[in-house]
């Protein structure tokens, strides 16, 4: 059987006084969309973080490719999220002083690579994703929908092995919505990318492989995920 991509055991996570994360246990394979829901407050986007090295679990480990990235200082972890990992956020955080074409190209220079080569690359994954038209437009001038698909963008330029999607059509309105996600999937099916996708929507979640529910910060055994009675 192939080892998982990545895992997550035993996790937690405490703001404070207040628990976030007690005891998860999480693994996504290669290539496969793992949806997390689970109610507002339950721990979503924290594991989402903790997996994405975006924070450190108190307790438990995070394994990539077999190096547990918990363990890993900042910096290295900044890097691989720049490298092995894209993150996507519910209001794709485009730079505003940036054109699109800048903001995805953006990953690129700060791994290195030349100005025109980034931005060729750029260029071909806004044409992806439907977006080539605003290539050279600021963030403000263009619609929310325009704005989260140059955000998958951004997080796909790199090619990563695992995107990280914190609630990506939070956001936006049904329409558009689908339209990202649909948008999405085929890209990261193409690519062959592992998605840890965090919603509360059904619609949403029903484009995933696999569906892992959280209440008050632990793995639902019951399994009963979002639009269950």
């Amino acid at each position: 059987m192939t080892a998982p991509l990545l895992t997550g055991t035993g996790i937690t996570k405490d703001y404070g006084a207040t628990p976030a994360l007690r005891g998860v246990d999480l693994s996504v394979a290669e290539g496969e969309i793992v949806a997390v829901t689970g109610p507002s407050g339950c721990g979503k986007s924290t594991l989402l973080h903790c997996l994405a090295g975006i924070l450190r679990a108190d307790h438990g480990s995070v394994v990539f490719r077999d190096q547990n990235i918990g363990m890993w200082s900042e910096a290295a972890r900044s890097r691989l999220r720049r490298s092995e990992f894209g993150v996507l956020f519910q209001f794709g955080q485009m730079v505003p002083e940036l054109t699109a074409a800048e903001n995805v190209a953006l990953p690129l220079l700060l791994a290195g690579s030349g100005r025109r080569e980034a931005r060729e690359a750029a260029l071909a994954w806004l044409d992806r994703f439907g977006v080539a038209d605003v290539a050279d437009q600021m963030p403000g001038a263009m619609s929310g929908g325009q704005q989260q698909r140059c955000a998958v963008a951004r997080a796909m330029v790199t090619r990563p092995r695992v995107l990280f999607a914190d609630e990506p059509t939070g956001a936006l309105d049904q329409l558009n919505g689908e339209q990202v996600m649909q948008a999405i999937v085929r890209a990261v099916r193409e690519e062959g990318t592992a998605v840890v996708l965090v919603t509360h929507e059904a619609p949403v979640a029903a484009y995933a492989d696999r569906e892992i529910v959280l209440r008050d910060g632990a793995v639902d055994p019951t399994g009963l995920g979002v639009g269950a009675p």
